[in-house]
């Protein structure tokens, strides 16, 4: 399908609670991106801001007709508000960077030339990160690297959602209706050709991070359970051994009973067993109530997003999105005064 209207390059910000950073973050974008060429689009999502994020944004549009924003019904998360602006994304190459300004726009000069010569999908790896609690950091190397082995696709170690991607991958990825997004991983999961550019993550400069530990916990059973069954074989594996131990302390428990007539007696280790069965069944339905949870959120086939107010309608639809929206009629819904 043939463009309607394209950029050579288009950036997609999610932003939430931001009102405070998003000047330096439009100026330090607009400053790196008009380097690269003059043809782009600044593409940013307020994700049901409390602040003044949004008329904040209104103001860039007033004075930058490249700036673009869409404004949610309420707070849909990090990975539906990136996904809204893929959807939007117009531009031959798509940068996706989030708007706390702890990855550094300037990067992505070096992520474009990358591109241009050849690779699909330009993603960026951490060597440091600055700013956040050692907790933090332990548990996000733990979760990636729990993660890589658990798969059987190749999620890049240390690496966020900031990169930078072909259309052809934007237009993949609208084929994926998943109500629970893991977007890095998706992209991963489509194998384009990939490379990466490391930088420094700097400390955040303002506000407080919208990934609290309940948030970071969500995103971890999506990207498992949107990408590995292991949880599940394990669960099953360990049904079998209790079965076999158990089967065995019965068989135990009769021969030492008719046979060497030695009753087994004792509470404390009847409770002791009855807790420890116990703990696994519950972790258990646990790891199988996350899978079917997310089966669920499938079937209910309710839109990803609502947009309740945008100026998206200033351009020209673009075939990324008229690709969306035959493929997946409920991805996106417009709600009405």
């Amino acid at each position: 399908m043939n463009k309607v209207h394209e950029f050579e390059i288009s950036v997609v910000v999610p932003i939430f609670n931001e009102e405070q950073i998003i000047p330096e973050l439009y100026r330090r974008l607009q400053e790196t991106i008009s380097k690269i060429s003059k043809n782009y689009e600044l593409i940013f999502v307020n994700d049901g801001s409390k602040d003044n994020s949004l008329f904040e944004l209104m103001k860039l549009t007033e004075v930058d007709q490249r700036v673009y924003y869409i404004n949610f019904s309420r707070n849909f998360g990090h990975q539906i508000a990136v996904t809204a602006g893929l959807d939007a994304a117009n531009g031959k190459a798509v940068v996706i960077i989030d708007g706390d300004l702890q990855d550094p726009p300037e990067l992505i000069t070096e992520m474009y030339n990358k591109y241009k010569q050849g690779y699909e999908v330009v993603y960026a790896k951490r060597k440091e990160r600055s700013g956040e609690s050692i907790f933090k950091k332990i548990t996000a190397k733990a979760f990636y690297r729990i993660l890589k082995k658990i798969t059987s696709i190749d999620i890049p170690l240390d690496t966020g959602d900031f990169r930078l991607i072909d259309q052809k991958v934007v237009q993949y990825l609208a084929q994926m209706p998943e109500q629970n997004k893991f977007i890095r991983g998706q992209i991963a999961w489509l194998g384009f050709k990939s490379t990466q550019v490391l930088f420094n993550r700097d400390e955040r400069k303002f506000g407080k991070t919208g990934y609290p530990l309940s948030k970071m916990m969500k995103f971890a059973m999506d990207g498992i359970t949107s990408f590995s069954d292991k949880p599940l074989q394990m669960v099953t594996k360990m049904g079998f051994a209790i079965s076999g131990i158990s089967f065995a302390i019965i068989l135990y428990a009769i021969i030492a009973h008719f046979i060497l007539e030695q009753t087994i007696t004792g509470w404390t280790s009847q409770i002791v067993s009855f807790m420890f069965i116990g703990g696994i069944q519950l972790i258990s339905i646990g790891i199988i109530g996350a899978y079917i949870s997310s089966m669920n959120n499938n079937i209910l086939n309710r839109p990803l997003y609502i947009i309740q107010q945008s100026n998206l309608a200033n351009r020209e639809l673009t075939s990324t999105q008229q690709f969306a929206t035959v493929k997946t009629p409920q991805k996106v819904a417009y709600a009405t005064n």
